[in-house]
């Protein structure tokens, strides 16, 4: 019998591509191939690359390296955002034998044979973005205790430093139906945990199919997905990646507090805490409004983690108005930052806008707010130290440490005890490890 052709993956970005990424994998195996470690030296490798930072070329020829290294042999294919963006460019890195768009990404084993290997730069197969008007599912399977499950795809918000309409296209969205069957066969599959993601999720219900310079009718809301999903047995957390304050509605609030399911964790991206800032990337809220959501949740779940991004040196950002966004961060019950430093996109508004804002202050702001989350983490976490939580234990490379979560998502480590992993129990919350990234436990 003759041995199998390998794959390998690396998956840059978000968790959209990780649900992607894995289910790309499975169509591989499908087809007879065997999927292997990076490291191990495949026949084919498969990147899927991020645009949301000016990193994406570093780290797109970064890994195209490390994989020659591995296997100089190997076919390398790039997908994801990136692709799209910018696929000419991708195409002419040393190494690189074929670049798929948006739209042709999840036909890849139609073009894997059609390789030659032989070309001076890569082949491209990328249309326009608006060929991507179908809705594609996935989830992630494997890779992680918990399983990240794509629901809805690309934006048809015009933020003005935002690519992702470019490299998705415009908002579309699974059937509820499809979504419950993914999620029973998740369940199927021993997972405790789903992650729901998608690229705007909060605009979930726009239709399977989009029609260019049209909008339809939404078939559903978010609030009637998560009121079906959180009827499906075999699945003990659902945790929602990440909302829009502005869709985040108080219905929504409401029933993730009184589900035995959906967790006490809401990420809510802020960006900046200046409305003149706030107008001028396109958002569409005031910093009213963001405050008005955090109120409620901590109303409703005064135990509830709530995650924050921010953008520091947006163009025209100045001293006052990056003070406005600290106080107004600091004074927020809020649990963590994650903090970007803006980088000019091309093609987006923000590009050309004028008042730039050196880097070095760019970078000294960040710094400001990353020291501001970790004394928001320690916060949060500390009237925890002591009581007892249902924490999540998930699959781990250390050899003597395994982590886990609890519901309201604090990061707790335990002794590595290979029967635990991807089981729920109740542990007492000890205190902070050495690094201060995550809190000792003990089973109770």
């Amino acid at each position: 019998m003759a041995t199998p052709r390998t794959v390998a993956f690396h998956t840059l970005g978000c968790k959209l591509n990780f649900s992607e990424s894995s289910s790309i994998r499975r169509s591989f195996e499908a087809q007879g191939y065997q999927a292997i470690e990076f490291e191990q030296g495949a026949d084919i490798y498969v990147l899927n690359t991020c645009s949301v930072t000016d990193f994406a070329d570093k780290k797109c020829r970064y890994e195209v390296r490390r994989a020659l290294k591995y296997a100089p042999q190997a076919k390398i294919v790039v997908v994801g955002c990136y692709a799209q963006l910018k696929p000419a460019e991708i195409a002419e890195i040393p190494g690189v034998d074929l670049v798929l768009g948006a739209a042709e990404k999840f036909n890849i084993l139609n073009y894997i044979d059609g390789i030659s290997g032989s070309a001076d730069k890569g082949m491209v197969i990328a249309g326009e973005v608006k060929e991507a008007n179908t809705f594609i599912d996935a989830f992630s399977f494997g890779d992680r205790t918990r399983s990240f499950l794509k629901v809805q795809d690309g934006c048809d918000y015009k933020c003005s430093f935002c690519t992702i309409p470019q490299a998705r296209g415009s908002s579309r969205s699974d059937t509820i139906p499809n979504v419950i069957s993914n999620a029973v066969k998740i369940a199927d599959l021993g997972v405790k945990e789903i992650v729901l993601t998608g690229v705007n999720l909060g605009d979930f219900g726009n239709g399977t199919d989009v029609i260019e310079g049209t909008k339809p009718k939404k078939d559903a809301l978010f609030i009637d997905l998560i009121k079906e999903l959180d009827k499906v047995d075999g699945i003990s957390r659902y945790r929602i990646s990440s909302i829009e304050p502005n869709l985040l509605t108080e219905e929504i609030i409401d029933f993730v507090a009184e589900s035995p399911k959906f967790v006490p964790h809401f990420h809510v991206p802020l960006q900046s805490g200046s409305d003149k800032i706030l107008k001028t990337m396109r958002r569409r809220y005031q910093r009213d409004l963001y405050s008005q959501r955090v109120d409620w949740i901590k109303k409703r779940m005064p135990h509830c983690c709530i995650g924050v991004d921010v953008i520091t040196g947006f163009p025209g950002e100045t001293h006052d108005d990056f003070l406005d966004t600290y106080h107004f961060l600091k004074d927020l019950d809020i649990s963590y930052l994650h903090v970007f430093t803006y980088s000019e996109r091309a093609n987006t508004p923000a590009a050309y806008m004028t008042h730039n804002i050196p880097m070095e202050v760019r970078r000294e702001r960040n710094e400001m707010l990353r020291v501001l989350s970790h004394k928001k983490k320690l916060k949060f976490t500390e009237p925890y130290l002591g009581t007892m939580r249902n924490v999540l234990f998930e699959h781990s490379k250390d050899e003597n440490i395994m982590h886990g979560f609890t519901d309201n998502y604090i990061k707790v480590t335990l002794p590595k005890d290979q029967k635990l992993i991807n089981s729920i129990r109740k542990v007492r919350l000890i205190g902070w490890n050495g690094k201060l990234d995550a809190v000792n436990s003990e089973l109770i």
